[in-house]
């Protein structure tokens, strides 16, 4: 089979496509065939091994690999069809469809995957580009936001990185919990953030994150643009200051937010099935919609690498593993690159599904950066 092979750290030329032995499901194991497979700030973060902060960097070098690195195909992201089931798996049968999450692999036609892990049934609402959109980001905002931060209703939470890879699922997240949300992003993602439930946006430009006086009761620091001290000003009495990327200087403020009345929540969130589950809850609900920002071919995950490095997109980024699919019609506006090179955006979605979601969609489509072919 095909995958996109790494043997050594460093950027996307160090990525190679290769063929390798397809796996074979052991006891409790499903194998799936992949249709599609995130990119993910994780993804890049490991191939590169741009561990954020000292101890990140000493603990990931020892986790993944001190030289080079011990799993050699990443892809935590994906959906697609179970081509065989291990012994003892009855969730599962040959030819369901699937999606979740797992540390690796899925940047391969096929992989295996632990049947008790963070894998469900694909929702019949989402292909496999759709459904492989969702479970880094959604699952990540999910955790940080509920489990961590314990957001509730009624609560003030201001999303910094709004419109990015977890920042738009963040939002989402943060507004079916009944929070009142507050959005950071560029000026020209406004619309956006604000179709994905924002009830205030912020351009960064314009009004530094740190220049706002709030309070809010939590502020979900999705890209490392805050430190404590910069939010601890805007904090109400008992907020939450949650950095995604935290390092050494972060831990050491524990006991000044204490002082203040305030706590720094620093986690690393795990992935689960029963994360998934609410995830699906809240898509049939009509409560979160996928969020893509462009589509690549198998062939171009160097490009769709190179992408998220840019730290400029909007949602997700997705490699297609059917190539000859025509762009399906999705419940999301559906970026999709040209599927015989990545010059630039080629088709956009139809949005055919239940009133809610088209309703939510079509106002975006119109300014999302739509760029003719070149």
């Amino acid at each position: 089979m095909k995958a996109a092979v790494y043997k050594q750290y460093g950027g996307p030329e160090v990525v190679q496509m290769e063929e390798i032995a397809r796996p074979v499901p052991g006891k409790g194991e499903i194998l799936v065939r992949i249709g599609a497979a995130g990119v993910t700030t994780a993804d890049w973060r490991l191939r590169a091994a741009a561990f954020p902060g000292l101890i990140s960097t000493v603990a990931g070098r020892l986790m993944f690999g001190v030289l080079r690195p011990r799993k050699r195909v990443l892809g935590s992201d994906f959906a697609g069809t179970v081509a065989e089931v291990g012994e003892g798996v009855t969730e599962f049968a040959v030819g369901d469809r699937v999606f979740g999450f797992q540390f690796g692999g899925a940047h391969a036609e096929y992989a295996v995957v632990k049947a008790d892990g963070a894998v469900l049934k694909t929702p019949e609402i989402l292909g496999d580009v759709e459904a492989a959109a969702l479970p880094f980001g959604a699952l990540c905002a999910l955790e940080f936001l509920d489990r961590f931060a314990g957001v509730k209703p009624g609560e003030k939470v201001l999303i910094v990185g709004a419109s990015g890879g977890v920042g738009a699922y963040a939002v989402q997240v943060a507004n079916a919990l009944g929070a009142e949300v507050t959005g950071v992003a560029s000026g020209e993602r406004a619309e956006l953030v604000t179709a994905l439930g924002a009830n205030r946006f912020v351009d960064y430009r314009a009004t530094p994150p740190e220049a706002l006086s709030g309070p809010f009761d939590v502020v979900f620091d999705t890209v490392g643009a805050l430190s404590y001290p910069q939010a601890a000003h805007m904090l109400a009495a008992g907020g939450r200051f949650v950095p995604l990327n935290f390092g050494v200087a972060d831990m050491g403020k524990s006991r000044q937010a204490r002082r203040n009345g305030h706590e720094i929540i620093l986690k690393v969130n795990g992935d689960s099935k029963e994360g998934l589950r609410q995830l699906t809850a809240m898509i049939a609900e009509g409560r979160l919609h996928p969020v893509i920002d462009r589509i690549y071919p198998f062939a171009a995950i160097r490009e769709a690498y190179a992408h998220v490095e840019s730290r400029s997109r909007k949602g997700a980024v997705v490699l297609d593993l059917a190539p000859a699919r025509t762009c399906r019609a999705g419940p999301m506006p559906c970026y999709c690159v040209q599927r015989t090179s990545v010059r630039s955006l080629a088709c956009v979605g139809e949005f055919s599904h239940r009133p809610s979601m088209a309703a939510f969609a079509t106002p975006v489509l119109a300014s999302w950066n739509r760029k003719p072919l070149t």
